[in-house]
């Protein structure tokens, strides 16, 4: 575990992760023994690029790796927010007050059956679902609320302009196993 970089102003360099599928759905992640949703996130280390640390926090948390899926765009700047009062710290590396974070925005080019929550050993999430891409802010924790909304705001233009993707063939579902299914006639 490398310890958390903080900026001069208290805030830890993260990136946020929204993976939408064909139909324009974005993956919701459900925190571990909590009824809380929430898209993939997690700190840049030292050394890191945020795209660095965006494809390994994918695979950490969802199972995805590079190969299942394809950049689509960036915030332009670090979007912030901060966290609670009673979450907030001075330590000898300084005063922590919240997360400056990237955003990317992912297409799912893999399946459904390729995401794995067990990817870790220190799961993230037990549970996931496709949501709308607005979904309502009020299902949001109410302190990232404001990022997720300009993240979101900002991204939203590329899923239009990523036509080429939606054209191409519907890759086959998955079966409860996890196996693609072959939908062919057979004779």
């Amino acid at each position: 575990m490398v310890a958390a970089m903080i900026d001069r102003e208290g805030y830890r360099p993260n990136v946020g992760i929204i993976v939408c599928n064909a139909q324009n759905q974005v993956f919701w992640g459900k925190r571990v023994n909590q009824h809380a949703w929430q898209f993939p996130q997690g700190g840049i280390n030292a050394g890191e690029t945020p795209e660095q640390a965006m494809f390994r926090e994918l695979e950490e948390e969802v199972g995805l790796q590079a190969a299942h899926v394809r950049i689509l765009g960036r915030t332009r700047e670090w979007l912030r927010y901060d966290v609670p009062a009673h979450w907030t710290r001075r330590d000898n590396r300084g005063f922590y007050r919240g997360q400056k974070q990237i955003w990317f925005l992912l297409r799912l080019t893999g399946r459904d059956c390729d995401v794995s929550l067990r990817a870790s050993s220190h799961p993230e999430f037990d549970a996931w679902r496709w949501n709308e891409y607005w979904v309502p802010m009020d299902v949001v924790v109410d302190f990232k609320r404001e990022v997720y909304r300009r993240a979101l705001e900002e991204l939203e233009r590329y899923l239009h302009k990523d036509v080429r993707y939606l054209r191409q063939r519907v890759r086959p579902p998955c079966d409860r196993r996890g196996v693609a299914q072959d939908l062919r006639l057979k004779p």
